[in-house]
Order: C-alpha cells, then structure tokens, then sequence
C-alpha cells in the first residue's frame, strides 16, 4: 500500500520523438508524489519514413523551424541530464510501437523496461529501431519471448490497437506529441516537471470537488 494520491495520467507518444523521452523522464518524476498510473497511448507520428530510416532534413520542416527545434531539444536534454546522440536521422517506428503494446500483456515490469530502452536504443546510442534485428535484440534483452514478437507483428488486435490510439488522439484534439491527459487537462509538449505538478495537483482538487 502507498500513502500517495493516486493519479492517472494518459500520454500521446511515440519512440522516434525525442521529446517524448524528455516527456517520459519528466513524468517519471512524479512517481516521488504520486501513485502513479500511465496509460501509454502510442501513436506513429511519421508513418511515411522507411524503416531503414532518412535524414530528419526530408521530414519537411525548413531548416530554421528545424534548427530551433533540435537547439531546443539540445537544452532540454541538458536540464535532464541525458546525452543524446546527434538527431540526425529518423526511421518508422511501426514494428517498435507493435511490440510495446504486445509487451503491456506481459506486466508493467517488462513493459517499462522495453519502453525505457526504445528510447534510449534510438536517442543516446543512435541505433535504428525501425530494424527488426534490433528489435528482436531488444526484446530478448528485456526477457520478452520470441513468440510475443511474432505474435506483435502478425495478430491483426494489435494493429487495430495502433488504429484506436490514433482516432484517440485525433477525436481528443491532440495536435502533437508527447501530449499529457491529466484530469480535464492536455498539456501538449515536454512540459516542465513544475506544469506537470500543477497539473496533477488541479487535478485532484477537480476530483476532489465533484465527488
């Protein structure tokens, strides 16, 4: 048992968006608070990339949104204290996002692990997790079995899964990623860990007042 209130918080994410890592390790920092309870919606932000991946240059932005958009990424990763590899490539993150969900079946223990080790397969050590070989590497070195491998990428349920979170993100008005659900709230972008502590906070008091 825990003596902390117990939150519920919704996240729009996906592997290849750096700024959901930041968002991650932001939100993991409420644990010290709250009882905490995610439910990882995981959306594909850019269906179109080849899974052997492409320069971030071919991903349409001009090249000052996209300067100001890694300087930014570049502060962010600073105050969080993590080394990212240079962003210089995405990939499609199909299969990855396929076999997180498969992995919810097999507890929030190994869950976490694969998740936190997506990221960081793409973001610190800058290996490409559009590639099933890699993938394959991953989930045995988080102890998922080969069968629920097979099973992510061939069972129609979690195909139809990646399809329901999409029409949730879209029908809840969602314009990026990560975004945060807390309560009434949607809080889109790594937002401070202090705007996500005001947010769990008003949350509370709402809950609080309509019961």
């Amino acid at each position: 048992m825990t003596d902390k209130p117990h939150l519920k918080v919704a996240v729009l994410s996906d592997y290849i968006c750096p700024f959901c890592y930041i968002g991650y390790l932001r939100l993991e920092k409420l644990r010290a608070h709250y009882d905490l309870a995610v439910n990882w919606v995981l959306v594909e932000i850019h269906p179109d990339s080849p899974a052997e991946g492409k320069p971030v240059e071919q991903l349409g932005y001009s090249k000052p949104h996209l300067d100001g958009l890694l300087g930014e990424l570049g502060e962010l990763a600073r105050e969080e204290g993590v080394a990212l590899s240079p962003h210089t490539f995405t990939t499609n993150s199909h299969r990855a996002l396929l076999l997180a969900e498969a992995s919810k079946s097999l507890g929030a223990e190994v869950f976490y692990t694969l998740h936190r080790r997506l990221f960081e397969t793409f973001l610190v050590e800058n290996r490409n997790i559009g590639d099933p070989e890699v993938l394959r590497s991953l989930a045995a070195e988080c102890g998922i079995p080969a069968q629920t491998v097979a099973l992510a990428w061939s069972q129609p349920d979690y195909e139809q899964r990646l399809q329901r979170n999409l029409a949730a993100a879209v029908n809840n008005g969602a314009t990026g990623t990560p975004t945060f659900f807390i309560g009434e709230q949607r809080l889109t972008g790594a937002v401070s860990v202090e705007t996500l502590l005001a947010a769990a906070k008003r949350s509370l008091v709402q809950s609080a007042a309509a019961s």
